[in-house]
C-alpha cells in the first residue's frame, strides 16, 4: 500500500475500532459479543500455534538442559567422591586383611620354631648409615630389639638388626652385599656361608667341595653363639644353580631366598632363642609333584568296506 492521505486515514480507522472492540470485550467479560469471533480465529490458528510451540519445545528442553547440566555435573562429581572413598575404604580392608594375613604367618613360623618375637611393621626402606639393602622398623630398644638380634617374617630370614633407637631399629636385609649368614642344608650337616647380591640370589659357599647339591635343595639357618646375630633353623632359601665343583675346597650354590625383600611389611625380631635347635621343622612343606596324566589309545577294528562280516578263522 501507497503512503498517500488515504491510507494514512485508513490506519488510523482501523487502530480506533481494534481499541473499540476490545474495550467492548473487556467490558462484556464472558458475555462479549466478540467471544465467537475469538473462538473462530482460535479454530483458525490454534493448529499453527501447535505446530510452532512443538517446533520450539526442543530448543526449550535443550535450554533446560543446559541449565540443569551443572546440577548434574556436581551429582556426578559427588558420586564419582564416594566411589573413590569407597573404593579406599575397600583397600584399606584389603591391607588390614593382608596383614593379619602375614601376622598369623609369622606367627605360624615362631611357634614352630620356638622363637620369642617382637613383631613390628616396616615404616621405611631405602640407604641408611651407608647400607643399601635396609628397613626401618617400629620397635625399638623400649620394646626390648637389641643389635645383632635376628629378623623374621611368615617366609623365612629377613636380615639382622644393626641400629637401635628408642622406639625404632635398622634392620640390615640378608640381601644386601655387606651381609652374611652361617646356613646348613636340609637334613645334612653341609654347612656354608650366604652372603647377599642384592636382587640376585644369595651366593652360597659350601665348606665341603665335594658335596652333592641338587637344584630345589633347601638351606636354614646354621646359627650363632648365643644365638646372636642369628638364630638356628630360619629358613633361608631354595638352590637354584650348582656351579660344578672343579676340585675346589668349597662349592658355590646359588640360593632364591624365601623373602621377597621389595615386599616387606610385617616383620618380627627374635628377642627370646630356642632353647634347643628347631633343625629343619620351621621349613615349609614340599610341594608335591604334579602327576603327568597319561593318555591310553584304544584301536577298535573298523568293518571291511563291503559291509560284509569277516569269516571266522
Amino acid at each position: 500500500m501507497r503512503d498517500t492521505k488515504e491510507s494514512r486515514l485508513l490506519l488510523v480507522l482501523l487502530i480506533a475500532i481494534a481499541f473499540a472492540l476490545i474495550t467492548v470485550d473487556i467490558r462484556g467479560g464472558e458475555d462479549s459479543p466478540v467471544d465467537g469471533a475469538r473462538q473462530a480465529a482460535a479454530s483458525v490458528f490454534g493448529p499453527i500455534e501447535n505446530g510452532v510451540s512443538s517446533a520450539v519445545d526442543p530448543i526449550g528442553n535443550a535450554v533446560t538442559a543446559v541449565r540443569e547440566s551443572g546440577e548434574r555435573h556436581d551429582r556426578l562429581a559427588q558420586l564419582e567422591r564416594e566411589n573413590a572413598a569407597l573404593k579406599a575404604e575397600l583397600g584399606s580392608d584389603d591391607r588390614s586383611r593382608s596383614r593379619l594375613k602375614q601376622l598369623d604367618k609369622l606367627l605360624g613360623v615362631a611357634g614352630k620354631g620356638q622363637y620369642g618375637i617382637k613383631g613390628a611393621q616396616v615404616i621405611a626402606i631405602g640407604a641408611a648409615q651407608g647400607f643399601s639393602w635396609t628397613i626401618t622398623i617400629d620397635a625399638g630398644a623400649e620394646d626390648g630389639i637389641e643389635r645383632d638380634m635376628t629378623v623374621l617374617n611368615g617366609d623365612g630370614l629377613v636380615g639382622r638388626v644393626t641400629t637401635v633407637g628408642p622406639g625404632t631399629a635398622t634392620v640390615l636385609l640378608a640381601s644386601d652385599p655387606d651381609f652374611t649368614v652361617g646356613t646348613r642344608m636340609e637334613a645334612g650337616d653341609e654347612l656354608g656361608f650366604a652372603s647377599g647380591q642384592g636382587d640376585r640370589p644369595l651366593r652360597v659357599e659350601l665348606l665341603n667341595g665335594k658335596a652333592e647339591i641338587k637344584k630345589g635343595d633347601r638351606l636354614v639357618t646354621f646359627g650363632s653363639q648365643a644365638d646372636k646375630p642369628f638364630v638356628p633353623g630360619v629358613p633361608v632359601g631354595v638352590v637354584s644353580r650348582v656351579d660344578p665343583s672343579g676340585g675346589d675346597l668349597t662349592r658355590t650354590l646359588y640360593v632364591t631366598p624365601y623373602v621377597n625383600f621389595s615386599k616387606l611389611d610385617v616383620v618380627g625380631v627374635v628377642v627370646q632363642a630356642p632353647k634347643k635347635d628347631p633343625r629343619d621343622t620351621v621349613l615349609p612343606a614340599k610341594p608335591k609333584p604334579t602327576p603327568t596324566p597319561t593318555v591310553t589309545v584304544t584301536v577298535t577294528p573298523s568293518a571291511p568296506a563291503d559291509g560284509t562280516d569277516q569269516p571266522e578263522q
